[in-house]
């Protein structure tokens, strides 16, 4: 029936429509609406609006990532820092690459190197290694200083030492990494599952 087809149109798509608003075409770009704010963008300063359009952190940014688990991290000039949901800084603009939070740690490097800070924006694992991603069931894709990729936990200690050319996250208990021309996928015991 007609009625059931609408009911499921809403139900699969419950977000349409809830950032589409008027106010969007007063900017250039503006993204999808995380923890209830859209990172706009206008004459090439980024800043972050509400629902209604409200900019809660002003166009004055270089650059930005979107929200995760409340933060973000803009750019200043040429560096990165973290602003909480209302705009206060939880970091100084110190960074030189930044990543988006996830499982309560975010990547950053200085100085070229990578580390994490946590959301009070403590750096908890040093700026140490060659290349960091995020974590992922509990480990971290990181590199060397040779370059090989390998796995930390959440300590910085490291689990699957680094060997590989390339890693990629855990997801569902396994990763794909990559080592000379072989791509295969191991488990967090470092065991090969399947080619």
């Amino acid at each position: 029936s007609v009625m059931k087809t609408l009911l499921l149109f809403i139900f699969m798509f419950p977000v349409l429509g809830l950032c589409a608003q008027d106010w969007e075409k007063n900017y250039d770009y503006v993204d999808q609406c995380i923890c209830g704010l859209s990172k706009v963008s206008k004459n090439g300063k980024v800043g972050y609006a509400d629902k209604n359009g409200l900019e809660v952190i002003k166009l004055g940014f270089d650059d930005g990532l979107t929200f995760n688990e409340g933060l973000v991290a803009v750019k200043k000039g040429n560096k990165w820092m973290y602003l909480d949901s209302t705009g206060k800084a939880i970091t100084e603009a110190i960074f030189d690459d930044a990543l988006s939070f996830e499982n309560g740690l975010a990547v950053v490097s200085k100085d070229g190197l990578y580390g994490f800070i946590n959301h009070r924006g403590n750096i908890v694992i040093s700026c140490q290694f060659e290349n960091a991603r995020n974590f992922s069931e509990g480990l971290a894709p990181v590199t060397n200083a040779k370059g090989f990729w390998g796995y930390i936990d959440k300590n910085g200690n490291w689990v699957i030492k680094a060997q590989y050319d390339y890693a990629d996250s855990f997801v569902n208990e396994e990763a794909r990494i990559i080592k000379g021309s072989k791509v295969f996928y191991i488990n967090k015991d470092n065991k090969i599952i399947r080619e």
